[in-house]
Order: C-alpha cells, then structure tokens, then sequence
C-alpha cells in the first residue's frame, strides 16, 4: 500500500481586505469621476455579487481610467469569478497608475499563487512589504510562496509571524505545521495541530494531518487513534481509511516477536563406501578383470612334464 502526503497549499479562496479600506479619504474628498460607482461595487464586492461589482468597477474606470483603486476593485471582483488572468491584469494596472499601492501587488500575488507561479508570486509579496513591511495579508502569502517553493524555514518563520498577529485563527497553526513537516521538524507539526484541536476537538481534517505526522514518526498507536477518530466522524472517508490499515499494519509488524532460529543440523561425515565413486569402483573391477586373464594365460603356457618312462 501506498501511502501518499497531502501536502497542499492552503490558499484563501477570496482572499478580501476590508472592502472600506479600498476608499481613501482623499478619494473621498477630491469626489473625482466613477467615485459613486466604485462605491457602489464595493458594496456588491463585500456582498460577493461579484458580476455586478464588476459592472459598477468598469463604469467607475470609464468615467475615470487613472485611479488604480477602480481597478484594484475590478480585480478582485474578476478574482471572486475565477477570472484570474482578468483579474492580473487589472491588477497590473493599478500597480502602473500606483507602484507603491501595497494592496495592488498583494492582489496580484494572490492570483499567482492560484496559478502556482509561486515565484512571481513572492516577489509581488516582497514589493508589497518594502511599503507596508507588518501587513499580515502580505506575509501570509508570502509564506503561501514560500512553501509552494519548498522554503520550509522561511515558510515557518513568516507563519510565526502571522500567529503571533493573530493568534485565534486556526488556520495559522495549520500552514506553519505544514512547513515544519516540510523542515521534518514532526514534533513542531503535532504541536501545531494539537492546538488547533484543543480550539476544534471534532476538525476531521486536523486529526487526519496528525494521525499521518505521528506515523511518519513511527508512533503507529497514536496514528491508529487519531485516524479512528477521524472515522467516527467521517464514516467513508477511504483516504483515512487505507492511512489506518497501512498504520495497523507497521504496527504489527513492529509488535511481532522475531522469528526463533533455526540450528543447523551438523552434516554426518560420510561412510567410506560413501566417497568411493561408481567409477572409481568401476575401474578396480576392470582391473581385476585384466589381472585374471592375465594370471590364466601364463598359466596355460607352462608346458606339462614329459615322461621317460622304459616300455
């Protein structure tokens, strides 16, 4: 049986600032044109009826193209609709009309990390913190990046970051076990999801991640329970399942007493008739076959006496 990680990243699926923040008060005060509709979809935005929102945010554009917050909302509107390419572009505008507007890059990151271009998406992040360096959004993505880069100890360190920001988020603790057991740091996961279950006792998910970090650890008992109780909560859950009996099985193996050895029988030294090969034994009787006839024909060549005798 193979046994295969869920090593995921773990992305927000609309991943929204406060849809207030996108109205600055100098945009506010200057009243400049498209003003009401931006307005208007950011209500929709924060609503999440994301094709209207993306109506209101391209009239807003039309009535005034130079504002790069317009557009930063239509991006993230074209993001909620899965439009990602739409959604980079608009984002890579008002990153033109804005270059240092934090919120553009982080918007943008987050479509790059949705197409696993972890690398453009790091640098959007590292952009993003050179104007707002504590932004929490910003890290967190940036440790998105990092782990889909396999940078497990910078992964780790921003995830800490972002705990220390937000400590009740359990989602926090999730993506720094993910990079410990990157960093195979097995006793800093478990202390990760042993505190998301102290917040969330019934989290399927969560049991399923420590039942297989225990058994990468070899502590088969605790992955058994662990997946047992995963079980209960989620009857069919195959994937959990298999991970159950491949651990029941390594512990059976583990608990099985070694095999008792077998001595080796001591080899009889073989009889000396035992060593006399057939054909050893064949010529011998050839040879005493020769001797015989030999002996018999010097025999039969000795001439009898003659006798003398007077008549």
């Amino acid at each position: 049986m193979i046994i295969t990680s869920r090593i995921t990243i773990f992305l927000i699926a609309v991943g929204f600032f406060s849809m207030a923040s996108f109205v600055s008060a100098k945009e506010k005060a200057a009243g400049a044109a498209g003003t009401s509709e931006y307005a208007k979809g950011i209500q929709l935005l924060d609503s999440r009826q994301f094709d209207q929102a993306v109506t209101e945010f391209t009239k807003a554009i039309l009535a005034n193209n130079k504002q790069a917050a317009f557009y930063e909302g239509r991006g993230f509107a074209n993001f909620g609709l899965e439009r990602f390419q739409e959604a980079a572009d608009d984002f890579s505008k008002a990153i033109e009309l804005s270059p240092k507007d934090e919120r553009a890059y982080i918007g943008r990151a987050q479509v790059f990390l949705q197409q696993k271009n972890y690398q453009q998406a790091l640098a959007d992040t590292e952009k993003a913190l050179e104007t707002k360096p504590d932004d929490v959004t910003a890290i967190k993505f940036r440790g998105f990046a990092e782990v889909g880069l396999s940078q497990w100890d910078k992964a780790a360190a921003d995830f800490t970051t972002v705990i220390q920001k937000q400590p009740d988020d359990p989602q926090n603790y999730d993506r720094r076990a993910l990079a410990y057991r990157g960093l195979k740091n097995f006793d800093a996961a478990i202390a990760d999801y042993t505190a998301i279950l102290e917040k969330k006792p019934n989290d399927a998910e969560t049991l399923t991640k420590r039942g297989y970090t225990y058994s990468l650890m070899g502590q088969y008992e605790k992955a058994i329970e662990d997946y047992q109780a995963e079980l209960k909560l989620n009857p069919q859950d195959n994937d959990t399942f298999q991970r159950l009996q491949f651990a029941q099985g390594r512990l059976a193996a583990k608990n099985a007493p070694p095999p008792t050895a077998t001595p080796t029988p001591t080899p009889e030294k073989p009889s000396l008739l035992t060593q006399i090969s057939p054909l050893y034994i064949g010529i011998a009787i050839v040879a005493l076959i020769v001797i015989a006839v030999i002996v018999r024909l010097i025999t039969r060549g000795k001439a009898e006496p003659t006798s003398h005798r007077i008549r």
